[in-house]
This record gives C-alpha cells, structure tokens and sequence, in this order.
C-alpha cells in the first residue's frame, strides 16, 4: 500500500518520527493546525523537547500549519528564525503572526501618520513598525529623552537613552498608541499613554478640558494576555495586566462612572479579528504547499475583520496552552481546539473553557490525536 499526499506524489510505505504509516489513514490538505508558541513550542527561550518531532510530523505529512502567537515585539522574520534555530525545525516568515501583525493593515492603508508604539525590548518595535510601512514612528523613550521629568522614575539606562531613543519633534501630534508587546517600563509606558489619552488632540505636554470615555487618540493593545509562561514556575503578567492599570488611571482621571471604560481596540486572541486574519494566511499557505512555492516571500495581507470565504478547510485545529486565549478563541470561532499541559494550564488548577480536543501533555500527543 501506498500513501498519497496532497502534492499528488506518491511516497512508499515508511516508518518515520515513530509513527507506523501502514495503520494511518491518508492525509489530505483539508484539514490545518495552528500552533500557539509560547507554552507549546517554547517555554521562555528553551524548546519544549516534543515541538521539534511535532513540527517534522506536520511537515513530512504535508500538513498545512501556522504559529499564531499574542507574543511580538520584534519583526516577524526575526521572530520565526529565532523559533527555527531553537527548535532545529525550518520554517517560513509566512507561517506566523504575531499579535500586532494585522496592525501592518493600518500602515499599508495609512490609517494613521504619526504613531507612538510602545513595548518590547529596545527599540525593535519601531523598527518592525518601519518594516510594516509606518513612515513616523516614536516611543516612550523619545520624549524621556528629552524631557526626562515625563517619567520621573524611569528606568532607562544612559546607553539605551543614546541608542535607542530617537531626537523627535515633539510639537507634532500622535495620531495613534500601538501597544505592539509587553512593557519593559511599567511607569514611563503608563505615564506617557497617560497624557496622550488625556491631551489636546495628541501632543504631549497639553491636556483637555473636558472628562470622556472616548480617548483623545485612539489606543490598539495587539493582545490581552493577562499572564504567559516562562521559566519560572509562576504565569507572569502581560500585555492585559498594562491594559487594566490603563483603564483602571484612565477611569479614575476622568471620573468615569462604574459602568463606563475607555473605548479602545483590543487584537490579538481570542478576538475573531485576530482568527479571522490567521484563517486567510492559513489557506495561503495551504495553495503555498500545493503548488510547491514553500520558498516564497510573497506574503498576503488580509483585511482587518474580513471571514474568509469558501475555506478549503473541513477542520481547523488549534493547539493552545491558554484556555483564556487559545482555548476561548478557537471554540467561538468553530475551530476544533487542544489543550496542553506544558504552558499557562495546569490540572490543578483546572478550566472552565474546554477544549473540544480534549488536553494533552504535549503538542506531539496532540498532534498525534489527530493524524490518528
């Protein structure tokens, strides 16, 4: 007997990654798995020891998958070459989005000019900004910089002052704040939004005279996160943790009644939009595979919010350690999900969001339930 793939190539029986292919059924190119990384993948910066057998499992079956990930910060070239040298699996700029990815929509239609990103580590997330298209990129850093009395208690060394920060006109006005990552300056991150969100029309330095839910510039968080794993024994905070110290001072500046909140946009899982945008790259991909152009740099750029259409697709399988991200998003969207128990999840703990997949030890035992 013969297994065929999607390709049309026809590849003698094999036992290969410790799967005996004569008792599996043939894979087809209909069904795809996204992949979380942070407590599936990896944990922190290591490898957990069953992605790099999961992944070749993925691939030598030809089976369509992408990493979606609330983690960023950093271009997503960077990112996936990073994912690649620790776990010794290839793997393309194609295959991930990161949380703030769908916010290149914003450059690409010039939504806005001037925007303030803020978080990751140093300056990286500019330069992802500038490599999404966004002509006139600051930082928090840039008006600390200048004006060190913005953040009193900033953190910034005087070498990450001198190379990160960048001499900005600080007349002009913001016309955005992109929370692209986790913030490495709790205090000067929530100062400097702060004052945006409460100034005259986006410059820094003037304030409004008037109290409202509506912010004077809007605010993009690319995740919610409120915790992520990573070598420490604890979940730490994340993205959503800045977030409720955004509203929670942005509430108690303007007086805003218990139920009112900022208005602002939230990306990122386990929000449709973020689903609906790995979706579109995932059946790219899949035509990437058929037609053997695995190679190519050739990237889409789906609309914000946009469901596709006629999705190849039989089933989707997201593959998660988050209940609150992975889990959640997967299950309201109608994907099929799996829960591991290398991340944010543990048994002890338990979850009220289940996985329609059931909860595996690992990505490979996930893996493996399905290609069974």
């Amino acid at each position: 007997m013969l297994a065929k793939f999607a390709t049309g190539r026809v590849f003698p029986r094999v036992r290969c990654l410790g799967i005996n292919y004569r008792s599996q059924i043939r894979l087809k190119s209909d069904i795809g798995f996204v992949l979380d990384i942070d407590g599936v993948l990896l944990r922190g910066s290591e490898p957990i020891p069953q992605a790099k057998e999961a992944l070749e499992l993925l691939q030598v079956n030809k089976v369509p998958f992408i990493l979606l990930t609330n983690g960023g910060g950093l271009t997503e070239k960077s990112r996936i070459e990073f994912i690649s040298s620790r776990i010794g699996v290839p793997l393309s700029p194609l295959q991930i989005i990161q949380s703030h990815t769908p916010m290149k929509t914003y450059a690409v239609n010039k939504t806005y000019q001037r925007v303030m990103v803020v978080g990751g580590v140093g300056d990286r997330s500019r330069e992802c900004a500038y490599g999404y298209g966004f002509k006139d990129v600051v930082m928090p850093i840039d008006y600390v910089r200048q004006n060190p009395s913005i953040s009193p208690y900033h953190n910034f060394s005087k070498d990450s002052l001198e190379k990160d920060a960048k001499d900005v006109d600080v007349s002009s006005a913001i016309d955005a704040i992109l929370v692209f990552h986790d913030s490495r300056d709790m205090s000067t991150d929530t100062q400097v939004i702060l004052d945006f969100l409460n100034s005259e029309n986006g410059v820094v330095g003037t304030k409004r005279n008037f109290k409202s839910s509506e912010p004077s510039v809007p605010i993009i968080f690319s995740n919610n996160d409120f915790v992520w794993p990573n070598k420490y024994n604890l979940p730490r905070f994340g993205q959503g943790a800045l977030r409720i110290m955004i509203e929670a001072l942005y509430r108690e500046v303007n007086q805003l009644k218990p139920s009112e909140n900022l208005k602002s946009t939230i990306m990122g899982k386990p929000f449709p939009v973020q689903y609906n945008f790995a979706h579109h790259v995932l059946i790219d991909w899949r035509e990437k595979l058929l037609k053997n152009q695995v190679n190519s740099l050739e990237q889409i750029l789906p609309p914000l919010d946009s469901e596709p259409k006629n999705s190849p697709f039989s089933k989707i399988y997201m593959v998660g350690d988050n209940p609150a991200s992975d889990i959640k998003g997967a299950n309201d969207y109608g994907w099929e999900s799996l829960l591991l128990r290398t991340g944010v999840y543990n048994d002890r703990e338990g979850t009220d969001i289940l996985p329609t997949g059931g909860i595996h030890d690992n990505i490979l035992a996930a893996v493996k339930s399905v290609l069974r």
